[in-house]
Order: structure tokens, then sequence, then C-alpha cells
């Protein structure tokens, strides 16, 4: 008999499990990993329009640049068409821990979902499994955002922050948020791996199983 077990602690779990999915995917295909040094449109200028400077954005295999013929559409798309063009071998390293660890978290967000009503996995924990692999993606993810700043001296980041970038040093580029929301993801996914414990304490407590023995088939605790 499935019994559906929802606590404060394992909802909080879930709920951020899945957010924390979602932030590293959306990072990870976002273009706004770089902001490129400000640049005038010429184009722009030269038909009396004043559109401003504007930063094109480079993504680990997209990038953003303000096209038209007066410099005020924005073009985002990929600037890699097979992963042999991604700007430089460090990046191709980043993405395959970075793709590895997104899909590890969305595997356990979707987990996560079926926690309330499935508390165990051949007699396993869970919340415990899940823990581990949270634990595993943040360390594969820790390892993809470390090589990232290692491919900034290729000729691709070069071409968007300015002759003096080497590696480590992004010289006219800023980071963009979605580096942060990586590296704000990656820490979410240590936390949930702290957190699938507590849920798990919370889930088998001593009221819950009273709750069971009652018959209850819907159990909610604060």
């Amino acid at each position: 008999m499935c019994h559906v077990i929802v606590t404060c602690r394992s909802m909080l779990w879930t709920l951020l499990s899945i957010v924390v999915a979602f932030a590293e995917l959306i990072a990870f295909m976002s273009p706004d990993w770089l902001l490129g040094f400000p640049r005038s449109d010429s184009s722009a200028s030269g038909a009396g329009v004043d559109s401003g400077e504007y930063r094109p954005s480079l993504g680990l295999y997209s990038r953003c640049l303000r096209v038209g013929a007066r410099g005020v559409g924005v073009s985002c798309g990929p600037y890699a068409g097979t992963f042999g063009e991604v700007a430089s071998g460090f990046w191709q390293a980043a993405m395959l821990f970075l793709a590895a660890g997104v899909l590890v978290l969305g595997g356990v967000a979707c987990i996560s979902i079926f926690s309330l009503c499935f508390q165990s996995i051949l007699k396993k924990s869970i919340f415990n499994i899940c823990g581990l692999l949270q634990a595993i993606a943040g360390l594969l993810l820790m390892v993809g955002l470390m090589l990232y700043p290692a491919g900034w001296g290729s000729e691709k980041v070069i071409s968007y922050c300015g002759p003096e970038t080497l590696p480590f040093r992004p010289a006219l580029c800023s980071l963009g948020w979605a580096f942060y929301a990586a590296i704000g993801g990656t820490l979410g996914s240590f936390l949930c791996a702290v957190l699938s414990a507590q849920a798990e304490i919370a889930t088998s407590s001593d009221k819950v199983q009273e709750e069971i023995e009652e018959g209850k088939s819907l159990i909610c605790l604060l």
C-alpha cells in the first residue's frame, strides 16, 4: 500500500531539488556566461541612429550579438555547429562535467516527486540514495566550473574580451548571470544532499509510524 508522507523537511528537499536542477539546466543553455567589452554599432551610427553601446554575450556553445540594418535587433544562437567547434578544449571538458551534473540533478528531481509516495528503493532509503547522487552531481559541477575559466585564453573569447585575455583573466569581459546561477546551483546541490538526510529522519519518525499503524494513507506533518 502506498502511503503519501508529506513533511516540511521532505517537501523542502523536493522543491529545492527541482529548483536546483532547473537553475543548472537554464544556466548551461544560456549564452550569458561572459559579457564582452562595450562596443557601438557602426551601421547604426552611420544611419544617424543613436543605438548606444551594447555588450555581446558568450556562453559555453552559444552567443548573442546585435544585428540588423540599424543594429536594433539581437540574434542569439549557437556559434558551434558541432562539439568540436566549441571555443576551447577546456570548455569541452567543462561542458561534459556540467552536462553530467545536470543529468544527475534532473533525474533526482524527477525521483524526488515520487518520494512523497515511495520512501525506499530495493529496501534502500530513496532520500539517502538521492542525497548521495546530489553530492556526486555537485562534485561534477564543481569540476566543470573550475575548468571553465581555464578556457578564457581561446581565440573566441579573445575576440569578445580583448587581446589581453588569458586563462582565469577575462580582461575586458565580466561574468554574466549564468555563471553565478551555475555556482548557486552547485551550492544548492550540496545543500540538497544535506537536506535529504533530514527528509529521511522526518519521514521515518515515530509519529509517522504511529499514523501508518492507524491505517492512514495520507500523512501530513510539520
